[in-house]
C-alpha cells in the first residue's frame, strides 16, 4: 500500500511547483487571455499527455539511463536551467511583459493547441526535475511494488498540476483584466515572475542531485 506521508509529499511538492511561474504557466495562461478559456482548456489537455508522458517514461527507465549516462542528465538540466534563465529576462529586461499581459498571438486551431500545450510541457524543465529527481524519492520498496508506487505518484502529480492549471485557465482573463486596470501591479507581478525563474535557474545549474533508478 502506497505511504499516506509519500502521497502528500508529492502533492505538496506538485503545488508548490505549479504555482511557481514557469512555460506551462505563461503558455496557458496567454492562451486563454487572447484565445479564449476554450483554447486554454485544448492546451491544457496537451499538457496533461506531457505530464503522462514523463510519467511513463520515467518509470520504465529513463531515470536508469540518466544514471548510466550522467553527462546527458547534466545537459538536459544546464539546458533546462538555461530556458528558465531566458524566461527571466524575457520578464524582467526593459519592456518585457508579464504573463497576464495580453500580446498580440496568431489564433491556433485546436490540434495545434494541444499540440504546443504537449511540446511546452515536455521541454519544461521544471517537469523534467519534478519526475527525474523529486518524485523518486518518494518512493519506498518496503511498500511494495516500485512501479506501481511510481505511476500512482505520478497521478498524484497530475491530478493536482491539471487541477491547478485549470483554475488559472478559467480565471486568467479576469486576473488580466483587473492587473490591467492597475499598471503597478502589472509590473511588480512581471518583476516578482522574473525573479522566480531566475532563482530557479540558478538552483538547478547548481543543484548536485542526481536521478535515482525508478
Amino acid at each position: 500500500m502506497l505511504p499516506l506521508a509519500s502521497v502528500l509529499g508529492v502533492a505538496a511538492v506538485s503545488l508548490g511547483m505549479v504555482l511557481t511561474p514557469g512555460p506551462n504557466m505563461m503558455y496557458l495562461v496567454s492562451r486563454s487571455i487572447t484565445q479564449g478559456r476554450r483554447a486554454g482548456v485544448v492546451s491544457l489537455g496537451g499538457v496533461a499527455l506531457g505530464f503522462l508522458v514523463y510519467m511513463t517514461a520515467t518509470n520504465l527507465g529513463l531515470s536508469v539511463l540518466f544514471v548510466a549516462v550522467p553527462v546527458l542528465y547534466l545537459a538536459v538540466k544546464f539546458a533546462g536551467a538555461g530556458y528558465l534563465a531566458w524566461l527571466a529576462w524575457q520578464a524582467l529586461r526593459p519592456g518585457g511583459r508579464s504573463a497576464f499581459q495580453p500580446g498580440e498571438l496568431t489564433p491556433d486551431r485546436p490540434g495545434r493547441l494541444f499540440t504546443m500545450g504537449l511540446v511546452t510541457n515536455l521541454l519544461n524543465p521544471k517537469i523534467a526535475v519534478m519526475y527525474l529527481s523529486l518524485i523518486p524519492q518518494f518512493v519506498r520498496p518496503a511498500a511494495g511494488h516500485v512501479l506501481a508506487q511510481g505511476f500512482a505518484l505520478g497521478l498524484v502529480q497530475m491530478s493536482v498540476a491539471v487541477t491547478v492549471n485549470l483554475a488559472i485557465v478559467l480565471a486568467a482573463g479576469t486576473i488580466a483584466a483587473f492587473l490591467s486596470r492597475r499598471p503597478t501591479w502589472l509590473r511588480i507581478q512581471r518583476y516578482l515572475m522574473g525573479t522566480v525563474l531566475g532563482v530557479l535557474a540558478v538552483k538547478l545549474a547548481t543543484d548536485h542531485a542526481r536521478p535515482g533508478p525508478a
